[in-house]
């Protein structure tokens, strides 16, 4: 069985990779353990590079805190051209798989608070009434009427991001 450690504890990207995980290695293959770990890049970051960026130092941090797994895998979410994203970024002991996911264009409204330095996830709770969107549905539910989530969005950038582990072309 795998041991894969995600870097966070936010149970709509932990959804998202234990299905994906699921998918490519087998149902009931992978033991996820989550942990806290600090991204080094701010609670809401701007870019492509910048949230890369606080992908790849999850998965660093939770090869420190724990450093005998399989995988580390890391999902950042990010602003870039007035849209929400994310990174997903995946170790294990040799390789590294990354991927971007799709992206949703963010009302004005929205965006508005969102350069005004709030985070997306407090925004949206704020428009919604929904507490903790961000660890739900997310803006991706809100405003695809439920036909995505955040966690389904997420699990297809999961699933490109693992294609160098499974795929003999990319060792």
């Amino acid at each position: 069985m795998h041991h894969v450690v995600s870097a966070t504890t936010n149970p709509a990207k932990i959804q998202a990779i234990l299905q994906a995980f699921d998918e490519i290695f087998g149902e009931g293959s992978c033991h996820i353990e989550s942990v806290a770990v600090e991204s080094g890049v701010p609670e809401q970051p701007f870019g492509s590079e910048e949230t890369r960026a606080g992908a790849r130092n999850r998965v660093a941090n939770a090869r420190l805190a724990r450093p005998n797994a399989d995988f580390w895998v890391a999902i950042e979410a990010g602003i870039d051209d007035d849209s929400t994203f994310s990174w997903v970024v995946i170790e294990s002991a040799s390789q590294r798989g990354e991927a971007r996911s799709a992206t949703l264009p963010l009302p004005d409204v929205i965006l508005e608070q969102v350069r005004a330095g709030e985070a997306l996830g407090p925004v949206m709770s704020q428009y919604t009434g929904i507490d903790q969107i961000g660890r739900k549905e997310g803006a991706i539910g809100v405003f695809t009427g439920g036909r995505l989530t955040r966690s389904s969005v997420y699990h297809q950038a999961v699933v490109l991001a693992l294609s160098p582990f499974h795929n003999a072309i990319y060792r």
